[in-house]
């Protein structure tokens, strides 16, 4: 198969190539909950900012399927399920092909880069949107080469799929047995015993310089990550440790494997003698201190470290590192082995 080097490419209008549809402003308070996804300007989550039942009752109530959205703010995603849109959301829908998911996920690519020029100030509108170049590569006669696009993107996934197959067997090989939770014996600790806490520092937004280096905040979203930054001095920069948000999304704690500079929302967790699963395994404890708290009643120094958790033990009645490791090394292992088994991999 031919490179995208070796390709002969063209600039087409959307409007050329793609029909655009629009969603309808509808009060959220007259939607209900459900199993339809609810597209609207948000980058995460494919776009999915609720799931809701489906309104046909209600005036301008539509749903789309097997299209590409696109948000007033440049947001972009493949979108191959039934899902109802937000006002602010435009969709598009090929015009003499079918669309499928190696297409979508070839045009949603190109799609971005005259996205990346979409903000609050220039957001992009129902009659911007048909205006769009997006570059294309083209057969002889001069028309999209969708077959080529197809094709490529399978090879993609092929060379991608490769790759999770050889990272899998490797965890596959260093399976642990771990007996089960409930024989155990548990005890209960207080943090400050367990790990060295240290907060983060304040970052203010005006500050942040545009970089690669995570900056965890507050979120809920994303492991905590809502920014990449490139700032060194005057930060906080951690790494292999858990992070527990003091404010905003109170008590959320998540486990950070690389370097990555903390806000002052949130507190680091460390322990030198965790590995990667131990980590994960007390995560999960460590954010059930979550429901204690809220937004008005946030987690500061003096109340992290008197929390106290119950953790696992050894026959000498340490915290049991090993087995927590074990514990969640088999809980991973069994997930990879259904996808195995449902050959998703």
């Amino acid at each position: 198969m031919k490179t995208l080097d070796q390709c002969k490419w063209k600039a087409f209008n959307i409007s050329e190539i793609a029909s655009i549809g629009t969603g309808a402003n509808i009060a959220k308070q007259q939607l209900t909950e459900g199993n339809t996804p609810r597209i609207s300007a948000t980058d995460a989550n494919n776009g999915i900012e609720s799931f809701t039942a489906k309104h046909s009752s209600i005036r301008n109530y539509r749903t789309y399927k097997n299209c590409i959205s696109i948000s007033f703010l440049g947001s972009c995603f493949y979108q191959p399920y039934e899902a109802s849109y937000d006002m602010k959301i435009h969709n598009i829908q090929l015009k003499e092909k079918k669309l499928n998911k190696y297409l979508a996920l070839f045009i949603t690519t190109q799609c971005k880069r005259f996205c990346e020029h979409i903000n609050y100030g220039n957001q992009l509108s129902s009659s911007d949107l048909p205006k769009q170049k997006i570059m294309l590569p083209i057969t002889e006669q001069g028309d999209p080469d969708w077959a080529f696009m197809e094709e490529y993107m399978k090879a993609k996934e092929h060379q991608l799929l490769a790759q999770y197959q050889k990272y899998i067997a490797q965890i596959i090989d260093n399976q642990q047995i771990a007996p089960p939770i409930s024989s155990k014996q548990w005890r209960a600790f207080r943090i400050e015993d367990i790990f060295s806490i240290q907060r983060g520092k304040r970052l203010k937004n005006g500050d942040h310089i545009t970089g690669k280096t995570p900056y965890a905040s507050s979120s809920a979203m994303d492991n905590g990550i809502d920014d990449f930054i490139s700032n060194t001095k005057n930060v906080r920069i951690f790494a292999n440790c858990l992070t527990i948000a003091n404010s905003g999304s109170v008590g959320s704690t998540f486990y950070h494997p690389y370097s990555f500079v903390a806000s002052d929302h949130v507190t680091k967790l460390e322990n030198n003698l965790m590995s990667k699963y131990a980590y994960l395994f007390i995560a999960q404890i460590v954010e059930k201190i979550r429901e204690k708290y809220s937004f008005n009643r946030e987690i500061n120094d003096d109340r992290i470290r008197r929390e106290i958790i119950m953790l696992p033990t050894t026959h000498e009645g340490t915290p049991d590192y090993e087995y927590m490791a074990g514990y969640m090394k088999n809980i991973e292992n069994r997930i990879i082995q259904k996808y195995i088994n449902a050959k998703l991999l």
